[in-house]
């Protein structure tokens, strides 16, 4: 088996030196896909001297398969399918549409948590990293992208410690650029190449964003 990040942090730093052309520049902002993603993002954010924000997005999971992810919703109103997987007659829209409306109350409701009423970052002309813990499918990361895509930033970058290499060569055709630390095949799973995937908190969420943002 290949060689596992430690946990979250140690994934983030080092991705973080990955990531060493974007330190210290002006127009450089981080977006972390909550809640995994923020521990990690905290450290490049940390490692290149940039501000560290969230974009909340919400799988939306099949019932009674929650892990599979038949699309997303984003906190600025995009719903992402899951291009993967068939769409009979227009059936998976229903059950997206269904979807989508159940969890956009769980979503503002963690948005609120997070930020407060702070408004929302401005992405417009700047250079934005979003990252996550890692990815599996794409579908959440995609449904991040199309909707920061509708604020105009000057360049996107997708910044992941772990991935499959065909989600990989697929969303590098979406993106600026996509830095990935380690991926391995057969993937499985993200939390298969941490040692330690606990789930991240709200409390863990708030905190690093406060450090973040404390003069």
């Amino acid at each position: 088996m290949a060689v596992r990040f430690r946990d979250r942090s140690d994934a983030g730093r080092q991705l973080a030196a990955k990531l060493m052309k974007y330190a210290h520049r002006l127009d450089v902002l981080i977006l972390a896909l909550p809640r995994g993603g923020v521990p990690v993002a905290f450290e490049v954010a940390q490692a290149i001297n940039a501000p560290l924000d969230v974009l909340i997005v919400r799988k939306l999971g099949m019932p009674g398969l929650s892990e599979l992810a038949v699309g997303a919703i984003v906190s600025r109103g995009v719903v992402m399918p899951n291009p993967a997987l068939p769409n009979p007659l227009g059936l998976l829209d229903h059950l997206i549409a269904w979807l989508a409306t159940r969890e956009r109350q769980t979503l503002e409701q963690r948005e609120h948590a997070y930020r407060g009423n702070a408004p929302s970052p401005d992405v417009g002309g700047k250079t934005v990293l979003l990252v996550d813990d890692g990815l599996a499918t794409g579908t959440t990361m995609r449904a991040a992208l199309a909707a920061l895509r509708q604020h105009t930033p000057a360049h996107l970058v997708v910044a992941v410690p772990t991935a499959p290499p065909e989600i990989c060569a697929a969303l590098r055709t979406e993106v600026d650029e996509l830095v990935c630390v380690m991926t391995p095949q057969p993937f499985d799973a993200v939390g298969r190449w941490y040692a330690d995937f606990a789930q991240t908190t709200d409390a863990q969420v708030r905190d690093l964003l406060a450090r973040c943002t404390a003069p």
